[in-house]
């Protein structure tokens, strides 16, 4: 039997979990979906196991589960959604969520839908970044705050945004060995963003303390530098990077090779949009906001009627913001059901945007310093693997954008890229940014179609122990 709801949020993170916690509190019927054991996101991710030293995220994301388990939401965690429809009787509508779990092949149905599925890393590919020892910035906080694992014994930590600092601290922290953080930005981009990093003096304060430590160290840091190449045959043995042309110059090196076991490498945070793109929710491209983000009103609303968006996968704002905008989306969709009368709703709403634009300020920075660098791909040679599902090179981008492939849907159906299992979360990025490269905008390049399934999973595990013997088969036709 199908549970009915009058909300279901999507998401468990920092954005989910706050609106489970307000919906809730306000009467709603509210259910609460993660794939994760427990709830916390990527931020405030649960241990498996704790170290001597406690993350300050750890204190914080048990506090987020204490309120969330205090509240009268039913959580259904380490549940794969995998398909979402909707619905429309008469005057009602109602959305379903297929999920896949311990239990099982399940369902629910809720009259609203409150999306707060984050945020997936962006890949710009090298040559040499399919080998193993090669890891993604936001796959290596996941090993070392779940678990203390280390990418390796001597790791070289690239790319762009706040990951890099995250992500060496992380491996100091727990007694590795970084040989070296190469960042994308110039120090002077870093210094540009001071005065909005400000609005939160306990995070600019925890990012001066960790640049303190890899100071001490004496890790080196090139600032304004690229990996151009991953050295080895079997698994890394060195990172080849160089300096991004710019006017900013800090010696006369050029390029370096760095001795190394592992890379943490990874370009910035790209929002989670799959949902809203099945739903047909309108979209917009705001390079300030990660990219591709759901339309959304100052209530959090969709186009989509009943849909609302929340924290990092509706426009990157950081952790800060995500409860914010979570409690903003369980309020409006409160009203919207008419569950909150409109003047109680405009005071708490008030009160809410005033928080959130405060909280959004250091967000928005580091949503700058991790945008979307298109000429990051520009010149990797065309054997370089984009679309690792389908092994699909640049050299096939580049031919069937020649060719005249000038949508994004377009490039997919001459060359496969998107059509493996992770839908186009890994390539979906690297592929609009060569085609970006090619003079062809990105908002006429789009973004895949959204089909399910949302998240992989085997065909067994939807047909359970459903035998060929089980078909029904009619009786032959007489002769």
């Amino acid at each position: 039997m199908t549970q009915e709801f009058d909300v279901a949020v999507l998401g468990a993170g920092p954005a989910g979990a706050e609106a489970a916690c307000v919906a809730s509190d306000l009467g709603l019927r509210t259910v609460i979906i993660d794939e994760a054991a427990a709830a916390g996101g990527q931020v405030y991710r649960a241990p498996a196991a704790r170290g001597n030293k406690p993350d300050p995220h750890h204190s914080q994301g048990d506090t987020l589960r204490r309120r969330l388990e205090a509240s009268h939401a039913t959580r259904r965690l380490g549940e794969r959604v995998w398909d979402i429809s909707r619905t429309s009787t008469g005057d009602s509508q109602s959305y379903e969520l297929s999920m896949i779990g311990s239990r099982g092949l399940e369902s629910v149905q809720a009259r609203s839908l409150i999306v707060a599925t984050g945020a997936t890393e962006r890949f710009y590919p090298r040559p040499g970044w399919t080998l193993p020892g090669v890891v993604g910035l936001a796959a290596a906080t996941i090993l070392l705050k779940s678990s203390r694992i280390f990418p390796g014994s001597n790791v070289v930590v690239a790319g762009a945004g706040p990951l890099l600092s995250l992500v060496a601290h992380l491996i100091i922290e727990a007694g590795g060995r970084v040989a070296a953080i190469v960042d994308v930005s110039p120090f002077k981009e870093w210094t540009d963003l001071v005065p909005r990093m400000a609005a939160r003096p306990d995070l600019l304060f925890r990012g001066l303390v960790w640049q303190l430590e890899v100071a001490r160290k004496k890790i080196p840091v090139y600032r304004g530098f690229d990996v151009t190449r991953v050295l080895g045959e079997t698994g890394v043995e060195g990172v080849e990077i160089a300096r991004i042309e710019t006017s900013e110059r800090s010696g006369s090196q050029e390029h370096a090779v760095i001795k190394a076991d592992a890379l943490c490498l990874g370009y910035g945070l790209t929002p989670a949009t799959e949902v809203y793109r099945l739903l047909g929710a309108n979209h917009i491209f705001d390079p300030a906001r990660g990219g591709w983000i759901p339309e959304l009103d100052t209530a959090q609303r969709t186009s989509v009627p009943n849909l609302y968006g929340a924290g990092d996968g509706a426009g990157l704002l950081g952790a800060a913001a995500a409860p914010l905008t979570g409690s903003l989306a369980a309020l409006t969709a409160a009203t919207d059901l008419g569950k909150l009368p409109p003047p109680t709703y405009v005071a708490k709403a008030d009160r809410l945007h005033s928080q959130l634009a405060k909280a959004s300020r250091f967000g928005a920075a580091m949503a700058y310093v991790a945008r979307p660098r298109p000429s990051l791909v520009e010149s990797i040679p065309d054997t370089t693997i984009v679309c690792r599902c389908e092994d699909t090179t640049a050299g096939e981008v580049r031919g069937a954008i020649e060719a005249g492939a000038k949508t994004i849907n377009a490039l997919k159906f001459a060359t496969r890229c998107g059509m493996g299992p992770c839908g186009g979360r890994m390539c979906a990025e690297a592929a609009s940014a060569l085609m970006e490269c090619k003079g062809i905008d990105r908002v006429r390049i789009g973004q895949f179609t959204a089909r399910p399934p949302l998240r992989p999973i085997s065909l067994g595990a939807v047909t359970g122990d459903f035998e060929y013997s089980d078909i029904p088969l009619p009786e032959p036709a007489p002769a």
